[in-house]
């Protein structure tokens, strides 16, 4: 009997409704607060300035619901229960047909969006593989070749609504299609662990 083992796979995890109603709520209105900035490429995309958790009251909840979302995630990322700290937090305020180029977040191990409003099936943010380096790259996508987490390079995030969280290692290239829907709020964050060791050499890490 033959077997087909996923080596090496890359972990993103999904909480389904972590904020309520009255909490994702409040933090719609806070996004009317705080100044915006609007995106380098998309005119219908615009990121509030940075929030430390840490040091803001009306986000002190927020910051303990994720750090004990981070501990479980971290636990599959690096096999310890580590603490864990969020860096940087904005909003996002995707209008109708904005879009967010294809990035990845430097200087942090675990990203993650907590979503304050449904996410329009255009707008899910997708996950992609390396784009590479100098090597040839041959892959077979045609009409008649099935696609699979083996050879796909794409990757949909399934339907997602109001308080949902999504975390996904910082390295994880993703971007978000044209939005063809209703506005699309979030919040965005980078988190780091307090320290990694391996065999006695260990790294710590601060904010």
């Amino acid at each position: 009997m033959s077997e087909i083992i996923g080596l090496f796979p890359t972990p993103v995890m999904r909480t389904e409704r972590l904020l309520d109603a009255t909490s994702v709520e409040s933090y719609v209105q806070r996004i009317k607060t705080l100044r915006k900035a609007a995106n380098a490429r998309s005119k219908s995309l615009c990121h509030t300035e940075i929030v430390d958790p840490a040091r803001d009251e009306g986000f002190a909840q927020l910051d303990n619901l994720l750090r004990d979302q981070l501990v479980e995630f971290g636990k599959t990322l690096f096999g310890e229960e580590l603490r864990w700290s969020i860096k940087e937090m904005w909003f996002n305020v995707m209008e109708t047909g904005g879009f967010q180029s294809i990035h990845n977040h430097a200087n942090s191990i675990t990203s993650g969006v907590l979503y304050l409003t449904d996410a329009h099936p255009s707008s899910r943010i997708v996950f992609s593989k390396g784009l590479g380096g100098t090597e040839y790259v041959f892959n077979n996508f045609n009409r008649k070749a099935a696609v699979g987490p083996y050879n796909g390079v794409k990757w949909f995030l399934p339907q997602i609504s109001a308080g949902d969280l999504i975390l996904f290692p910082s390295y994880l290239l993703h971007e978000v299609p044209e939005n063809r829907g209703a506005q699309r709020l979030s919040i965005a964050f980078n988190a780091i662990p307090d320290r990694l060791d391996s065999s006695g050499y260990t790294i710590r890490l601060s904010r």
